[in-house]
């Protein structure tokens, strides 16, 4: 397996992530544990709220997009980590049962001065559920190593 460097990420560079389905179980998990609103935690509550059913914590949502581009990016890449995200939004309920996918793209670098052997790859994240339809968006600011470095 070849290791993707910094030069690797070019500007409209699009890495596929995923399968993954989310199961009725694990958002009862996620929800008792880090986000106990009914809407996530009662069937019958979940159906009287504006999500109309069962879904996702937005929370778990990101994480779940996180181990995918883990596995699928991040883990083949001479990455050095994050420094952070931004714009997350959640567009559509994520329910159980729904199969997810993302697309990630690069949509911007930049070279450092400071630390030469590095570079800053900003990447787009599409979330698509079982529908293809778009469910959660997000930017995230990683570090590269350099190839050369």
């Amino acid at each position: 397996m070849s290791i993707l460097h910094f030069e690797d990420f070019t500007v409209g560079r699009v890495f596929p992530c995923g399968p993954y389905t989310v199961s009725k179980d694990e958002i009862f998990e996620f929800a008792r544990e880090f986000d106990p609103q009914p809407h996530h935690l009662d069937e019958e509550a979940a159906s009287k709220s504006m999500l109309k059913g069962l879904s996702a914590s937005g929370w778990h949502v990101c994480a779940i997009a996180m181990r995918m581009i883990a596995d699928d990016i991040l883990n083949k890449a001479a990455s050095r980590g994050g420094v952070g995200t931004h714009d997350v939004r959640w567009i559509k309920p994520v329910r159980p049962g729904d199969t997810l996918r993302l697309e990630v793209e690069v949509s911007e670098t930049s070279e450092p001065r400071s630390k030469p052997e590095f570079g800053f790859v900003t990447i787009q994240i599409r979330m698509f559920n079982a529908h293809e339809q778009v469910a959660q968006l997000s930017m995230i600011p990683i570090i590269a190593k350099r190839g050369s470095a």
